[in-house]
């Protein structure tokens, strides 16, 4: 492969930049520079230009191939963050043959190594993009290889589940135990169960990369854009006394308690008139329906509303001005009850959080339910006792395999072969 390099730092100034060169000629770099490097070294060293013109005075890494990020052998120059410096160093290197890297490629070559798995690459991703506490918790948890552990445990009882189905295939004639079916039906009814928690949880921790949406709803003039002001600190609608101000659905997007979290302001409900607030509360109705959360603001106490989830709250608008009310209510004019409903709805959705699994995206979520099905449908067999087909059983199995391949990695033969002949004593 091409040996590459990059600033491996923000560009800009800084006390700090570093530039890495990553392949199989890397240390050819430093000598390029006019020092010299062991496979596994560390030194201060002056970077000297084409004509022996000092540069900089560095600090000079080498890492050792599988003990770098890359997994290949790397060079760390760690220059002062001069953009006069490093561009430099970067133009020294283009001169001396080396290839700038692509986009990503540095963490491309981890993946290629297995310095990395896909889901390690996807959390990698998550974490420099991470803007809440949530957001850079569930990160690192996936970067750290949260689901490919799971994964990895799956993989495990699938290749043993495949293994005993295998063995009545292949060995019918030898010294194998006849009845494999219960161990397969449990082992495929834990994996079961567990891909389909998983999948589904995935939607929720979708949400806390790309953000929760709260909606606000209720009727015209009773505190909706005052709220939405309110949470936000700062005049993101417009308010007014006169009903049907607001047209479209306004968005503010906020860390709430470390959840990214975007507020939508809708049009008030009511019959009207007017086509362009016809459209905006039709918008409106859609967007909050499609919502995680929603906040109903009653106008009164006698205000009849059916929320369409049980998480939805129920406050009475305008506190401030429902004298003797023994409802619990909110009023962005003054705060009242704000903070309380910003508890809630964090509590709220952090228990759906909390309750949902490692998977965190679309493509998880596609390759589990994959996984489920396949597994379904080989369970739904030997509960009819529908085992004659046994090579069809295996196949079932082993495509559910491939799909969780699609997260990490592969099963080969070898693998299946290793767990048969460990398990039983065949030819004794």
């Amino acid at each position: 492969m091409d040996t590459i390099f990059a600033q491996a730092t923000a560009a800009g100034k800084a006390g700090v930049s570093i530039v890495r060169v990553s392949g199989p000629d890397a240390r050819a770099a430093a000598a390029v520079f006019g020092v010299e490097l062991a496979s596994l070294d560390r030194k201060v060293g002056r970077l000297l230009d084409r004509d022996g013109a000092l540069i900089d005075i560095a600090f000079i890494l080498s890492f050792e191939p599988g003990r770098s990020f890359t997994g290949e052998p790397v060079v760390e120059f760690h220059t002062h963050g001069s953009s006069v410096i490093v561009s430099r160093v970067l133009n020294r290197l283009a001169e001396a043959g080396f290839r700038l890297a692509d986009a990503g490629e540095f963490t491309r070559r981890a993946l290629e190594t297995g310095q990395l798995d896909l889901a390690q690459v996807e959390g990698l991703a998550d974490l420099i993009d991470a803007e809440t506490e949530e957001q850079r918790r569930q990160a690192v948890r996936i970067f750290d290889g949260a689901l490919g552990g799971l994964v990895e445990g799956w993989r495990v009882k699938l290749i043993r589940a495949a293994a005993l189905l295998e063995a009545t295939i292949d060995f019918a004639e030898e010294d194998v135990p006849e009845d494999v079916f219960p161990e397969v039906n449990d082992l495929l009814t834990s994996v079961h169960g567990e891909l389909l928690t998983e999948a589904d949880g995935a939607d929720v921790r979708e949400r806390v990369r790309d953000g929760f949406e709260v909606a606000i709803v209720g009727a015209p003039n009773t505190g909706k854009s005052t709220l939405l002001n309110r949470l936000a600190g700062r005049d993101a609608a417009i308010t007014s006394e006169h009903a049907g101000t607001t047209r479209d659905v306004i968005e503010v997007r906020m860390d709430l308690k470390g959840l990214p979290v975007t507020i939508l302001d809708t049009a008030g409900l009511r019959v009207a008139e007017d086509a362009v607030e016809r459209i905006g509360i039709d918008v409106g109705r859609k967007r909050a329906s499609r919502a995680d959360l929603r906040i109903y603001l009653l106008r009164s106490e006698d205000e009849e509303i059916t929320p369409l989830s049980s998480d939805d709250i129920l406050l009475l608008g305008k506190a401030d001005c429902q004298v003797g009310s023994t409802k619990p209510g909110v009023s962005g004019m003054t705060g009242a009850g704000v903070d309380d409903l910003v508890d809630r709805v964090a509590l709220t959705l952090s228990d759906r959080v909390r309750s949902a699994g490692a998977a965190t995206r679309a493509r998880h979520a596609v390759a589990l339910r994959e996984g489920v099905a396949q597994i379904g449908q080989v369970l739904e067999r030997l509960a009819s006792n529908d085992i004659e087909s046994v090579d069809l059983l295996a196949e079932d199995v082993r495509t559910a395999i491939r799909a969780l391949d699609a997260l990490l990695g592969r099963v080969d033969v070898e693998s299946l072969l290793d767990e048969i002949f460990t398990s039983f004593c065949i030819g004794k």
